[in-house]
C-alpha cells in the first residue's frame, strides 16, 4: 500500500489575543521560551510538536502513545490533513502531501467519538463515502459485505447506530474506513469509550483486522497494554517531543529515559534515587541500602562501550523482576492485592515504596496469607534487571 515519511514536522498553534501580547512583553525582556503545562511557548506561538521525525514501512503498525496533550493526536491529524503542517514535510510514498487536501491523501480515520451517522443504517453508513465517490452499487454492496463479513456486524446491517453497543458502533466506523481500501487507516484512540472487558476484545479484534486487510496502520493511544499489544513500534512522546521509538520488546527491555522507563509497564517502573554505579574487581555494580549487585555481561559492555564512569545513579527495577528471598532487602508490607496468580505488595523499604509482582503459583494459601499488612518481607533482584540512569539527565548509561 504505502510508507509515510515524517521529516522533521512541527506544529505551532500561532499567538492571539492576550497570548500575542504576553509574547511581545516576553519578547522585550528575556527571550527564552518558558513552559506552561506541558506545552512550549515561543514567539512564534504554542508549540505542539516538535521536530517528529519518522519513517514508516509499508504495512507496518504504529502506535503513537503518551499522556493527554503530548502531541500524539495532533501529528495524526496533520498525517491526515486536518491539522496544518507548521513546518517540515510529510510523505504518503513518494509524494509530498502537505498541501493536499485530506480527500486526496488516500488515508481513512477512525475517531474516538465513532462519528457515524444516527438517521442511516449500518449499511448506509459504511457504503457512505463509496456513494460519494459514485462506486457502483453492485461493488458497493460487496464491499459493504465484506467489510461486514471481516468485522462480523452482518447481523446488524439493518439496524441503527442507536440501537448497538459501543463495541459494535466502533466496528461500524472501522468498517466504514476499511472499505475504501485506503493507502494508510488512521486511529484516534477507538477504544478508549470502551469498558475494559471490551477493549480487552476490541484488540483482539484490530489484531485479526490488520491480518486481514492490507493497510498501513497508524494507531494513537495513551494506554500502554494497547501500544505493547497491537504496534510492530512504539512512537512514546512526552511535551511534543518523541522520546523513543522501538518495538515493544526494546522499550520495555531497553527504555532510553526515566520517561519511558515510567510510562511503560504495569505496575510503574520502581526507582531508588540513592543508588550507586560502583566498580566490584572491576565490573560494574549498583550499590543500594548497603548491598551491591553486579550487573550482566551485556550491561557491562554497554556500560564498558559508553565509558561509564562511578557515580551516583537513578536504579531502575520492574516489579515482576523482583523475588522474595530470605536474605536480601528488608520492608513491610503496606498493602497486599491478590491478584489470583500474582500479589501485588506494596512494600515499605529504603524510605519508599516498593511495589512487587509475585506469583502465588508455588506457595501454600498459609504462605500467600502470611504476606499481609505489617508482615516483615525479604527481596532481592539479579543484575540483568537493573537499569541505571544518570541523575541529571535521566538518560539510560547504556544507551
Amino acid at each position: 500500500m504505502a510508507s509515510l515519511s515524517l521529516r522533521n514536522i512541527k506544529k505551532i498553534y500561532p499567538h492571539n489575543g492576550d497570548d500575542a501580547k504576553k509574547a511581545k512583553k516576553k519578547k522585550k525582556g528575556d527571550e527564552q521560551p518558558e513552559k506552561k503545562v506541558n506545552l512550549q511557548i515561543t514567539d512564534k506561538g504554542v508549540v505542539a510538536v516538535q521536530e517528529f521525525n519518522l519513517e514508516i514501512a509499508d504495512k507496518e503498525f504504529i502506535v503513537l502513545v503518551g499522556p493527554s496533550g503530548c502531541g500524539k493526536s495532533t501529528t495524526l491529524r496533520m498525517i491526515a490533513g486536518l491539522e496544518d503542517i507548521s513546518e517540515g514535510e510529510l510523505y504518503i510514498g513518494d509524494r509530498l502531501v502537505n498541501d493536499v487536501a485530506p480527500k486526496d491523501r488516500d488515508i481513512a480515520m477512525v475517531f474516538q467519538n465513532y462519528a457515524l451517522y444516527p438517521h442511516m443504517t449500518v449499511y448506509d453508513n459504511i457504503a457512505f463515502a463509496l456513494k460519494l465517490r459514485h462506486t457502483p452499487k453492485d461493488e458497493i454492496d460487496r464491499k459493504v459485505k465484506e467489510a461486514a463479513e471481516i468485522l462480523d456486524i452482518t447481523q446488524y446491517l439493518g439496524r441503527k447506530p442507536k440501537a448497538m453497543s459501543g463495541g459494535q458502533r466502533q466496528r461500524v466506523a472501522i468498517g466504514r474506513a476499511i472499505v475504501r481500501e485506503p493507502q494508510v487507516l488512521l486511529m484516534d484512540e477507538p477504544l478508549s469509550n470502551l469498558d475494559a472487558k471490551l477493549r480487552n476484545q476490541m484488540r483482539a479484534e484490530i489484531i485479526k483486522l490488520r491480518q486481514k486487510i492490507n493497510t498501513t496502520f497508524i494507531y494513537v493511544t495513551h494506554d500502554q497494554t494497547e501500544a505493547m499489544t497491537l504496534g510492530d513500534r512504539i512512537v512514546i512522546m512526552k511535551d511534543g517531543f518523541v522520546q523513543q521509538v522501538g518495538t515493544p520488546q526494546q522499550v520495555f527491555n531497553h527504555p532510553y529515559n526515566l520517561f519511558v522507563a515510567g510510562f511503560i509497564g504495569t505496575p510503574q517502573m520502581n526507582f531508588f534515587n540513592d543508588a550507586k554505579l560502583v566498580k566490584v574487581d572491576g565490573k560494574y555494580a549498583v550499590e543500594l541500602g548497603g548491598i551491591k549487585t553486579v550487573l550482566s555481561e551485556d550491561k557491562q559492555a554497554k556500560l564498558a562501550a559508553n565509558n561509564v564512569a562511578e557515580q551516583d545513579v537513578v536504579l531502575g527495577v520492574r516489579p515482576e523482576h523482583i523475588t522474595l528471598e530470605k536474605a536480601g532487602f528488608e520492608g513491610k508490607v503496606d498493602v497486599s492485592e491478590l491478584m489470583g496468580s500474582t500479589v501485588h505488595l506494596h512494600v515499605e523499604s529504603l524510605g519508599r515504596d516498593v511495589v512487587m509482582v509475585v506469583s502465588t503459583m508455588n506457595m501454600t494459601a498459609a504462605e500467600v496469607n502470611g504476606l499481609n499488612h505489617g508482615s516483615t518481607v525479604h527481596y532481592t533482584f539479579p543484575g540483568h534487571v537493573c537499569h541505571v540512569f544518570n541523575k541529571e539527565t535521566g538518560i539510560n548509561l547504556e544507551a
